[in-house]
């Protein structure tokens, strides 16, 4: 793929059921502290979370059926020249509707647009002192389709990789300077079955911001010594980490 066809801003979007899609919706504006924009599409399932600061990195849409997930926006020159070399790289094309969706080798859902962004939001700072931010997206693989998906992002964003120091089933994709997002290639131990996504936070003080999160409505699944997974309100799961937000 050429440098054209990488990407030059991620957006995450947050894709909800239909029967509980305002309540994830509110707690992820109470957690990260952003507003919502007003509601747009042809059924008014898109919005996007807007930071004080930067460009948006942050959407939500409600589905129209369907469990909830996790899905990427990568912003580039050409997206239908994108998605052609996407698909030579192992992507599978959906549908085109001026923003090309694919899906990835494992079936990651993504889109490919063109919408401008180019300043990354700062960390947010909380009552307490604790600043955080949403900084990457963690892709979970189960071990038979890992080596490929891993390939596949790799050379679909250009992005440099970088081995864990904390732990070996981690791969980190390190965007350039300025991007909001990076993305994380985490193998599991299941061997097979489907690929999914989820947020990782950077935060400064991990054990203010758990608290933050539970009185927002969020629960505990699980606590490492660099990390801590939660599920939302309505069950979706992310992780609250050491990393600097900043």
């Amino acid at each position: 793929m050429t440098t054209r066809s990488h990407p030059r801003w991620v957006t995450a979007f947050l894709d909800s059921a239909p029967e509980h899609h305002q309540h994830g919706v509110g707690f992820w504006q109470g957690a990260t502290g952003y507003a919502l924009s007003p509601p747009r599409g042809e059924h008014e399932e898109f919005a996007t979370l807007l930071p004080p600061d930067g460009d948006a990195f942050l959407r939500v849409q409600r589905l129209q059926s369907g469990p909830d997930r996790v899905h990427l926006d990568l912003h580039v020159a050409d997206p239908r020249a994108a998605a052609d070399a996407a698909v030579v790289a192992g992507a599978v094309e959906l549908v085109d509707r001026g923003h090309v969706v694919l899906a990835s080798p494992g079936g990651l859902v993504f889109c490919f647009v063109d919408s401008p962004a180019s300043v990354r939001p700062s960390a947010t700072v909380h009552p307490g002192g604790s600043a955080a931010r949403v900084d990457q997206v963690a892709i979970d693989v189960p071990r038979a389709s890992y080596d490929a998906e891993l390939a596949f992002w790799r050379t679909l964003t250009g992005w440099r990789e970088h081995q864990s120091s904390i732990a070996a089933h981690f791969r980190f994709l390190l965007p350039p300077d300025g991007q909001p997002l990076g993305l994380l290639l985490q193998r599991l131990d299941e061997e097979d079955g489907p690929l999914r996504a989820h947020l990782d936070w950077g935060t400064t003080d991990r054990a203010a911001e758990t608290e933050r999160h539970l009185a927002l409505g969020a629960r505990v699944l699980a606590v490492h010594s660099h990390w801590t997974v939660l599920t939302d309100p309505v069950g979706r799961t992310y992780c609250l980490t050491d990393a600097d937000p900043g």
